[in-house]
């Protein structure tokens, strides 16, 4: 009895050994490259996804650094009728809210409606150039995840055709097969998530630099207002 039951034992710890040995082995790569054919759109999605989301940091980023007396200046120009001064400080600094202030500038002389309604219209070109392509990461968002949900369907289909094909219901082949399927589900998911996450955050930016811009262009248009000019 006692020896029977060394020999499980012994059994037992091989098995666990053969299993820590196993697990060991198995690395993020080798696994990505078991998810089949499928994770290849799914890698050009990852890499759009970086991509769009770099690109778009550094030009929002951009767009968003504007001096602080900058309006200041512009004031101070302004009331002391300097017009052209301003004119040129607007030129020559390369943000949304001086190019904004640059055509408030030019249209000093007309009424307040067609100076509002000039700047308004630079400030929707100036959205547009900020926004531009942020709508692919949220179709990453979308999409992504579905890939990897098709992946896994089609995996467990071509499993079970194998099963069945061949008559081998052992657990192991199973549970082996069904992990390995997941693998395009939970990268799908995780491309997906981290492409929402980055719309979002570049949105964000977007809105606070809108904010800057309607806020001088507010502050502009209260200066041609006040008195003495």
């Amino acid at each position: 009895m006692g020896i029977l039951l060394q020999a499980d034992t012994s059994k037992i710890l091989n098995t666990a050994t053969e299993a820590a040995q196993t697990a060991e082995k198995i690395n993020l790569w080798s696994l990505l490259d078991k998810g089949g054919w499928l994770m290849y759109p799914l890698y050009l999605l990852f890499a759009a996804s970086i991509f769009v989301f770099i690109e778009r940091l550094i030009a929002i980023s951009k767009a968003a650094k504007i001096d602080a007396n900058f309006m200041s200046i512009i004031r101070d120009n302004i009331m002391s009728g300097n017009v052209a001064s301003a004119r040129s400080l607007a030129k020559n600094t390369n943000n949304p809210v001086a190019r904004m202030i640059e055509k408030g500038v030019q249209r000093i002389g007309k009424p307040i409606e067609i100076i509002e309604k000039s700047m308004e219209n630079v400030g929707k070109l100036e959205m547009y150039k900020m926004e531009r392509n942020l709508s692919i990461l949220s179709l990453i968002a979308g999409i992504a995840p579905m890939f990897g949900f098709l992946g896994t369907i089609i995996g467990m289909v071509q499993l079970f055709y194998n099963i069945n094909s061949t008559g081998n219901f052992e657990l192991s082949v199973i549970a082996g097969g069904i992990y390995v399927k997941m693998i395009t589900s939970a990268t799908g998911l995780i491309i997906g998530l981290m492409a929402y996450v980055g719309y979002n955050f570049l949105s964000t930016q977007v809105d606070k630099t809108a904010n800057k811009m309607e806020a001088a262009s507010a502050e502009f248009l209260d200066i041609l207002q006040e008195p003495g000019r």
